[in-house]
């Protein structure tokens, strides 16, 4: 890693509890869609280390290269389901939420697509990786994503 600060180094009990839910919560969707909404939040977040992290991840788990290429023109692109331009319309609409309150139309998508609890799983999701894409940007982390696996499989024991 290298990095400004190491989170995990200079707070390990809070960062490994912050893991865990990262986890508990990626856990509770279908894991293409978790990809493609941790991917489009760290690109709109300028977020390196973790479209590096979680597009080498989704590719591993099976995602094509044509749906993590098109990502940042989802709107425009034609595979993906309405469940995932759903998801993506609601992710950018809370990544973006600074930029102004319009993310009624995603929400009423959003309805369309998830149940109520989906919908707070995934708002909970999004909210985890834009706070991981605050950790690695502000503290100018980027590491290889063997050794998040690691360190992932460490914390999980």
């Amino acid at each position: 890693m290298t990095a400004k600060l190491d989170p995990f180094a200079a707070a390990p009990d809070l960062v490994k509890k912050w893991l865990g839910l990262s986890l508990a919560v990626a856990s509770s969707l279908e894991q293409s869609l978790v990809h493609l909404v941790e991917i489009r939040a760290s690109q709109i977040n300028g977020c390196a280390n973790c479209i590096n992290m979680h597009a080498a991840d989704a590719r591993a788990k099976g995602e094509t290269e044509q749906r993590i290429y098109l990502l940042s023109a989802w709107r425009e692109a034609p595979c993906y389901t309405d469940r995932e331009r759903a998801a993506l319309g609601w992710t950018e609409a809370l990544t973006r939420l600074s930029e102004g309150h319009t993310h009624e139309a995603a929400c009423e998508e959003l309805k369309k697509h998830f149940s109520e609890e989906e919908q707070v799983k995934l708002t909970l999701m999004i909210n985890i990786i834009n706070g991981w894409n605050r950790l690695a940007v502000g503290f100018g982390m980027f590491v290889d994503p063997q050794a998040v696996k690691a360190t992932q499989a460490k914390a999980a024991a």
